[in-house]
């Protein structure tokens, strides 16, 4: 019996790559689907390739430069944030660093109070607290507070003649000034000094 014919076409297969396989060329799809090579000459497309590849090269470094500097920017964030945070800390200590140097000069650090004070100071050197202005050293507004003025002939520039409380810094960054008093060279003025100003 003669095969029966339902209705039933042969399936179509198009081939719809960009590159022709064979010869390696592009092609453009034609009116029909097929195949048909690109009518541009082959040094047009490479030209055109060419431009779209330098497009999108210089666009990747551009994206890869931004991502570059954006990590460097939230690192440097993240170390800015980290120190502020650490500098809170320690200005909030402060006060109980003065009362421990307070009892020190009283004598009333002893026993296991003073190891406990030991520790704590030595925890906070650690994270980068430092203490500054000593008795003698020159007078300098950025790190010293002046809470009181005398004149001395035993000084040959401003400087701090007695630490009323100690400064602290934590790296270059200052926590709190050294209060100190100073004393300028000189001797006193009279009172009719200050009457002729």
């Amino acid at each position: 019996m003669p095969p029966r014919d339902n209705g039933h076409e042969e399936p179509v297969i198009r081939d719809n790559r960009k590159i022709d396989p064979e010869t390696g060329e592009a092609r453009v799809q034609g009116d029909g689907g097929g195949p048909a090579v690109a009518p541009e000459a082959p040094a047009q497309v490479d030209g055109e390739l060419s431009a779209q590849l330098a497009e999108r090269t210089a666009d990747l470094q551009r994206v890869q430069a931004e991502y570059t500097n954006y990590r460097r920017r939230v690192e440097r964030d993240r170390v800015v944030v980290r120190e502020q945070a650490i500098a809170g800390a320690l200005t909030e200590l402060l006060p109980v660093l003065d009362d421990i140097g307070r009892a020190r000069d009283h004598g009333e650090l002893t026993g296991g109070f003073a190891k406990v004070a030991e520790s704590l100071e030595a925890a906070l050197t650690k994270l980068g607290l430092n203490t500054f202005g000593q008795k003698g050293d020159p007078f300098d507004p950025v790190i010293h507070e002046a809470l009181m003025h005398s004149y001395s002939p035993d000084v040959t520039e401003p400087t701090a003649i007695e630490v009323l409380q100690s400064g602290y810094r934590m790296g270059e960054r200052v926590l709190r000034p050294a209060r100190v008093a100073v004393a300028e060279p000189g001797d006193a003025p009279s009172a009719s000094d200050e009457d002729d100003n």
